[in-house]
């Protein structure tokens, strides 16, 4: 009886250890689980990411609004200081009449200015280039960042959807 009692007792010692290193065998997730938790997430990233995309370019062009009023606000600044000639008639040109100091005259000096930092880039077509022109014919396209032209004083964004800002 004896005998019996302790094979008994060994026995369930032995269940219990191996119910342990099951148990411990199953502390991590599996393969299988964690690739239906990348799914599942993969799935969810898909429903929202383009929902982000919106607000991109509302940003954009928030960010072109705001550019197009300081630089015009810069060039109304210069023709005051300037006795209303625009900048790049006078010697200097536009980048530098903006950006660096200039004469009365318009020449590069050290009278007036500097009215911007730096010319600031196009968000749509990340170009910081002036086209300067008398009209509006090269208006658009995409080919600089923005337009000058140097009949009216108009400065406006050199992409097709964003002339009329």
């Amino acid at each position: 009886m004896i005998a019996t009692s302790l094979q008994s007792a060994a026995g369930i010692v032995r269940s219990r250890r191996q119910q342990g290193l099951d148990m411990k065998a199953r502390d991590a997730f599996t393969l299988v689980e964690i690739l239906i938790v990348v799914v599942i997430l993969a799935i969810l990233a898909a429903i929202v990411i383009p929902q982000f995309a919106p607000v991109t370019t509302q940003a954009g062009t928030s960010r072109l609004i705001t550019d197009l009023k300081t630089v015009r606000s810069a060039i109304e600044y210069y023709k005051v200081q300037h006795n209303d000639t625009l900048p790049g008639a006078g010697g200097a040109t536009f980048a530098e009449a903006l950006t660096g100091r200039t004469s009365l005259s318009g020449a590069v000096g050290t009278d007036c200015g500097p009215y911007l930092l730096q010319l600031p880039v196009n968000p749509f077509n990340k170009l910081g280039t002036v086209e300067i022109e008398a009209g509006t014919a090269g208006l658009g396209g995409g080919n600089h960042g923005w337009h000058f032209d140097s009949l009216t004083g108009l400065f406006s964004a050199d992409t097709d959807e964003h002339v009329d800002l």
